[in-house]
């Protein structure tokens, strides 16, 4: 039973959930370089307190589906996005490597936690409205990533401190959080086991998930490093590459709601995946960067809509609730956007990075293969 909430109006609550969440996770990503600096540590050690972020996230992702069955999908929400938005200044302001990792550990699974939570919210909203929904909640997120990343600019370039920043940014996003909780949708509990076997189903979309995550992470970390090693490119082109795949993906996930109507999930997938396994293979064939950077166009608008068509095809998965089902692919997901980038390093120190990148490719065609895994059911009004 839920409540009765206007379509709408739960609508643009959920999209600000998404936005709040690119937005806060873009203005921590610039004071990175400054947190080393602060604090004198070196590559290392501070890969290794960026990594507790990827634990915390991983870590909470299997308990995240079991909150949102015991206390519906808008406490979550609500709740993991508070903490996430007052725990953004902690890793910035931290004194010491280990109370930055601790931050981080926090900061990683309210992230992982709101994720869960927004899309099970998502979904809901897409039954209610009776159609596919979820790219466009996606394309908040894109929105709320570049809007943050440009703002942080702004801000850091005019002078003004970080604690300033970074504590106007939490208020924020904390007070957007707490308008839209009124509009949330509040479903009705449905307690579950903590750990619950995933189904047949849940694990082929889990697979498609991790494949479609490992794009994104090698495109955002490798794109650039192959304009300019590979194609010669100088560091102003090469950023290009992985801005003409961040607008291009923001771009089609406006679109993916309205293709996926008229197509059907299963097509929306095989499309997507062809266009994204396509694109990285015109960038790594054709020698010109301006036809690479195209080439990564091509990838970002064929991998906007893999993740959100996955995800809903995840959270109408048959016998299983909502946020266990977006959990356990979630989980395999974070896995791929994780280990993808250094896998692909390591690919790259023994054949090379265009060969490396090549697995990309294949990871996009599986998707496109096995795209019947996410079916072509769309959303019906309860």
């Amino acid at each position: 039973m839920t409540t009765d909430v206007r379509p709408t109006a739960s609508r643009c609550a959920v999209s600000a959930l998404f936005f709040v969440n690119g937005a806060i996770l873009a203005s921590w990503v610039p004071y990175v370089p400054m947190v080393k600096q602060r604090l004198g540590i070196g590559d290392g050690l501070l890969g290794v307190v960026l990594l507790f972020m990827a634990i915390g996230a991983l870590g909470a992702l299997p308990f995240a589906g079991t909150l949102v069955g015991r206390l519906g999908s808008r406490t979550v929400s609500v709740g993991a996005g508070l903490g996430l938005c007052l725990s953004l200044p902690l890793p910035v302001l931290a004194p010491t490597p280990f109370l930055a990792a601790l931050a981080l550990l926090f900061f990683g699974a309210f992230n992982s936690t709101l994720d869960v939570a927004m899309n099970a919210q998502a979904v809901e909203v897409e039954q209610r409205r009776g159609r596919a929904l979820m790219s466009s909640f996606h394309a908040m997120f894109s929105v709320g990533g570049l809007a943050g990343a440009l703002l942080s600019s702004v801000i850091i370039a005019a002078g003004v401190g970080a604690a300033d920043h970074i504590l106007t940014a939490a208020l924020l996003g904390s007070v957007a959080i707490l308008i839209a909780r009124s509009a949330l949708i509040a479903v009705a509990p449905s307690p579950s086991p903590v750990f619950v076997r995933p189904t047949r189903g849940l694990l082929g979309l889990g697979v498609l998930a991790l494949c479609a995550l490992l794009a994104e992470g090698a495109i955002g970390d490798w794109s650039a490093v192959y304009l300019m090693d590979s194609r010669g490119a100088s560091q102003s082109v090469a950023a290009a590459g992985f801005a003409a795949f961040s607008l291009a993906m923001a771009g089609g996930r406006f679109a993916g709601d309205h293709v996926a109507r008229r197509l059907g999930a299963a097509c929306l997938l095989r499309l997507s995946g062809a266009l994204a396994a396509g694109g990285l293979l015109l960038a790594l064939i054709v020698k010109e960067p301006v036809i690479a950077i195209a080439g990564f166009g091509l990838v970002g608008l064929g991998v906007a809509n893999l993740i959100p068509v996955i995800f809903s095809a995840a959270g109408r998965a048959y016998a299983v609730a909502p946020g266990h089902g977006l959990a356990a692919v979630a989980t395999t997901g974070y896995v791929g956007f994780l280990a993808g980038p250094p896998a692909i390093g390591l690919a790259a120190e023994v054949a090379g990075l265009p060969a490396a990148l090549g697995i990309v490719a294949l990871a996009c065609a599986a998707v496109a293969t096995a795209a019947r895994l996410a079916g072509d059911r769309i959303p019906t009004r309860k």
